[in-house]
This record gives structure tokens, sequence and C-alpha cells, in this order.
């Protein structure tokens, strides 16, 4: 009986032997079955995606920036079971060791991401989130250190339309005018009550007055934050990240010092004084700079100072108002 069973397998063809050894293909659930509930879906893709930036510094030196990155298209086949994911990740990985972060880049993938599936989908989503390190000067002191400045980089393609929205955080330091005007009043009145019978006094009197009191009153300050999305115009072909920061940080004028000596702390003290901000005033000073530059077709500024008085924080919000566009 065993001999003839393996008579019967010596039998069996050489060329449906080696098929019986070769792997089977393995199966395309997303591609051979058919949805359980139909339905077109927004957006299917991958969010936190561990990335890794090329970008340039002011010097021009590369920097490899560690990111995370989210790539979606629309499911636009209401049978389709779902997309290819890996097809958009092993795409962003490829273009990103290859090249520096740019417009064009970003472009290219989303194109890709369509192109690679088809009839499945018609447009697609691409974001980018990690700090951005920039080299900043001393206020008055040679010295020059390194800041780290929030960075979200947000495109979308729609057919052969493509959005492009960058987003930046920004430090600073706003001192309450209302606590200042309070702060001068008690000045005022202790002035008024030491030297009111003095008919005549000279400057050096005055001043050595002045540097005896000490701290009578100070206004208070707070560290601050502006948040800013800005629309780019279709014509913009760089990603304007430093140039957007130094313009938030021209208007609000006291942007945070990383290395300070006393003469940097003092120049930063009278900027604070020259520049009394409600979250108000922060707003409209950025939109004022905003407005002037044609690169950016719409915006969105979230003005927040993280009250020292309080325990909650005072926040203003203002967009240049286009129908559609970055509405609060």
């Amino acid at each position: 009986m065993v001999q003839t069973q393996r008579a019967a397998a010596s039998l069996v063809p050489f060329a449906t032997r080696e098929q019986a050894s070769s792997p089977a293909p393995l199966p395309d659930i997303a591609q051979d079955a058919v949805a359980l509930i139909g339905g077109a879906l927004d957006r299917v893709g991958m969010s936190g995606i561990e990335v890794a930036l090329r970008l340039r510094d002011d010097a021009g030196q590369l920097i490899i920036a560690p990111a995370r990155a989210t790539a979606q298209i629309s499911l636009d086949d209401p049978d389709a079971k779902g997309i290819h994911m890996s097809r958009l990740f092993l795409a962003l990985q490829r273009e990103l060791e290859r090249y520096d972060l740019s417009l064009e880049l970003i472009d290219r993938l989303l194109e890709d991401f369509v192109t690679s599936h088809g009839s499945l989908t018609r447009s697609s989503y691409l974001s980018f989130q990690f700090e951005h390190m920039a080299k900043r000067s001393s206020l008055l002191s040679n010295h020059s250190t390194w800041r780290s400045y929030p960075v979200r980089i947000e495109a979308r393609r729609e057919g052969d339309r493509v959005q492009h929205h960058l987003h930046v955080s920004v430090t600073y330091s706003s001192t309450c005018p209302c606590s200042a005007a309070l702060a001068r009043q008690l000045l005022q009145r202790q002035f008024q009550e030491e030297c009111g019978e003095h008919r005549w006094l000279s400057v050096s009197q005055v001043m050595h007055w002045l540097g005896s009191q000490g701290s009578l009153a100070t206004p208070h300050s707070q560290r601050s934050h502006a948040d800013v999305t800005v629309e780019l115009h279709e014509n913009c072909r760089d990603l304007p990240i430093i140039r957007l920061v130094d313009l938030i940080e021209t208007a609000v004028a006291t942007p945070v010092q990383a290395a300070v000596k006393r003469r940097d702390e003092q120049e930063f003290a009278r900027l604070n004084g020259e520049n009394l901000m409600f979250c108000e005033d922060s707003a409209r000073r950025i939109r004022a700079v905003l407005e002037e530059d044609a690169e950016f077709v719409d915006y969105r500024i979230q003005a927040s100072h993280l009250e020292s008085l309080h325990p909650h924080d005072a926040v203003a919000i203002v967009t240049k108002g286009i129908p559609g566009g970055l509405r609060p």
C-alpha cells in the first residue's frame, strides 16, 4: 500500500509539484473586496507619520528636522473597500529622503497620492508639523543663539487646484497698558506727598528721588503667543517660514530673547515700556503687516496673553474675512 502511494506521488507532473511549493498570491482585500457598507469618504490615510525633513537655515546649511506628517486622500469610489496606505507612506519617505522640503515637493507628493490610486480618488491632503530652528541675535550684546519655532504646513489638492497654508507660533512679551497707567499714578502720588511742598527742585534732586524709590509699582507683563495661519498666493514658490516669523516679531516688537546680558535686559524692558499692548493691540499690529504682503491671500491671527494678573488668558482673534476662508 505504501509503495502504491509512493508510486502515485511519483507520477505527479513536475510543473504541478513546482506550483505546489511556490507561495500563493497574497490577498489584496482593499482591491478585491467590496465594502460591506458602501459610500464615499472625505479623507482616508495616516496621521502622526514619523519623518525627517531636509531644511535649510539662513546660511544655506542643511538641517535635518524630525517631524510628524499626515498623508490622506479622498475615497471617491463608493464601492471600494479602502485605499493603499503603503503607497502614500512609501512615496512620502522616498521623496523626503531625496529632496529639501519645498512647495514644489509638496505639490509633487499630492499629485503622486492621487495618481497612485487611479479612479479611487480625486483629492489629496498633506501636512507637516515640526520645530523650525533659526539663529537669533541678542538685542545689544554680540551674541547669537538658536531659537525654535513651532510650524505646521498644510496642503490640499482638489482637481487641479492646490491650496497651501503655513502656520507659525511666535512667543513674545506683553506689558499691560492699564497696569502701566496705575503704576505711574502711584509714582505721581508718592512724588506729590514727598515733594509737593517744594516750589523748586533741581534736575539732580528729581533724579535722586526717582532713583531712591525702588520699585514703587511695576506694570505686569506676561509671556504671550501669536498663532498665525496664512494662505499662500498660488504664485508663491518658496516657503516663507522665517519671513513670516520676522514680520510677526517686528510687529509686536518684544519677542522673547535667548542669550541676555544686562544691557540686553535693559533694552528689553525699554521695548516693553514703549510697546504696551492688550491682546487686541497685538492682533491688530500683526494684521497690519500681513495686509501689506501680497503673498498672503488670507490669514487667521490669534493673540493669547497668558495673564499674570488673572488665572485665565486674554485672547483676540482676527481673520481677513474672505468668504469661505480662515474664519474663526
